[in-house]
C-alpha cells in the first residue's frame, strides 16, 4: 500500500513509501478506501516533533471498502467522512466506526475532506460560546481553516459577525462568507463589546479581543498561530468584567464526532454551509502543498485527492 511517511530527509519531512503494511481495522474500526483528504496547520508541527517513521493524516473521505466486524458503523460501498488521530495519507486507512458520517450524494469527496478537525472546531467552539443569536461575535483568522465555518455557522445562528483577517486582500473573502463587517486591526475604537470571541490566533491579538470584549462574554481560544498569548487582568477592566476564557481542546467528546460529522455534512448538502477550498492537488504533491500551507499562501482548505 503506498501512503506518506515522516523523513527528516524528505520535502517537507515526508516520503511516499510504496510498501507500507496494509491496515488492520479492530472490531469496531472500517477499512475506509481514501479518496481525498485535507491538510490542518497543527499537522505541521506533528510532523516537526515525529519526524521518522510517523504517518500524517486525520481529514479523510472515501468509500467504506470493508464494514467494522462488529457491525457498528457505516456499509460497504457508502460514501463517508472520516475523522483520524493519524494514517489517512495513504490510499487505504483503519476508522473508528463512531468517528464517521455518511454522505449525501450532493456533497464531494474533496468538500467532505475539509470538515473533520475544521469543521467540527468551528461548531464545537460555537457551542461553546453558548447562544448568539443577536449578540456581536468575534472571529479572527475567519478566511482560514477554521475561520471560515466559524463565521459561516455564526452567521447561520443569528449573530452579528466581525471578522478579523490578517491582510486587506482578504476582505472579500470574508464577505463572501457572510460576515458583516471586516477589519485587520483592533485599534478600531468602535468595536464590540463582543458577547463572544473564537480565537484562533493568540499572541498579543488575545488580549486586544479581551479588551473588545463585553460584560460576562465568553473568550474561546482554541490556536496560536500567532504565538504564545499573555492576558492580564488589567486587560479586562476596561469591560470585560467576569469574561470566561475556555481553553478549548477541540477533540473532546470523542464519542459524537461522527454525529458531529453528520451535521456539517446536512449542512453542505443543504447549501448552507460551503467549504472554501484553497486549491486541489493530486496527493503525491502533499509535500508542495504543505509547503504553501506554512508559507501563509492557501487561503480556506487545500485538498490532496487519490484516483
Amino acid at each position: 500500500m503506498r501512503g506518506f511517511i515522516t523523513d527528516p530527509t524528505g520535502r517537507a519531512g515526508l516520503r511516499l513509501d510504496d510498501d507500507l503494511p496494509e491496515p488492520e481495522p479492530a472490531p469496531n474500526e472500517f477499512l475506509l478506501g481514501v479518496r481525498a483528504y485535507a491538510l490542518n496547520h497543527d499537522e505541521l508541527n506533528l510532523i516537526r516533533r515525529r519526524p521518522e517513521g510517523w504517518r500524517p493524516g486525520q481529514d479523510a473521505a472515501g468509500i467504506v471498502l470493508r464494514p467494522a466486524a462488529d457491525g457498528s458503523g457505516p456499509p460497504a460501498g457508502a460514501r463517508v467522512a472520516a475523522y483520524l488521530d493519524w494514517e489517512g495519507w495513504a490510499e487505504r486507512a483503519p476508522v473508528p466506526a463512531h468517528r464517521a458520517a455518511v454522505l449525501d450524494d450532493r456533497v464531494s469527496f474533496d468538500q467532505a475532506a475539509t470538515l473533520p478537525i475544521a469543521g467540527l472546531t468551528a461548531l464545537r467552539a460555537l457551542r461553546a460560546a453558548g447562544v448568539v443569536l443577536g449578540r456581536q461575535v468575534l472571529i479572527t483568522g475567519a478566511t482560514g481553516g477554521v475561520g471560515q465555518f466559524a463565521v459561516q455557522l455564526a452567521v447561520a445562528s443569528g449573530a452579528y459577525v466581525t471578522a478579523y483577517v490578517s491582510r486587506p486582500e482578504k476582505r472579500v473573502a470574508a464577505l463572501e462568507l457572510g460576515a458583516h463587517r471586516v477589519i485587520t486591526s483592533l485599534d478600531e475604537q468602535d468595536l464590540g463589546p463582543f458577547h463572544a470571541v473564537l480565537d484562533g490566533i493568540g499572541g498579543p491579538l488575545t488580549a486586544q479581543a479581551v479588551r473588545r470584549m463585553a460584560p460576562r462574554g465568553t473568550l474561546i481560544w482554541y490556536g496560536n498561530l500567532g504565538g504564545a498569548a499573555e492576558l492580564r487582568l488589567a486587560d479586562f477592566y476596561g469591560q470585560a468584567w467576569n469574561t470566561h476564557v475556555v481553553g478549548f481542546i477541540s477533540p473532546d467528546p470523542d464519542e459524537t464526532k461522527g454525529e458531529d460529522l453528520a451535521i456539517l455534512a446536512a449542512l453542505v448538502a443543504g447549501g448552507r454551509l460551503v467549504p472554501r477550498i484553497g486549491f486541489t492537488m493530486d496527493w503525491e504533491k502533499t509535500p508542495e502543498a504543505l509547503e504553501a500551507l506554512a508559507e501563509g499562501k492557501i487561503y480556506g482548505k487545500a485538498v490532496l485527492t487519490l484516483p
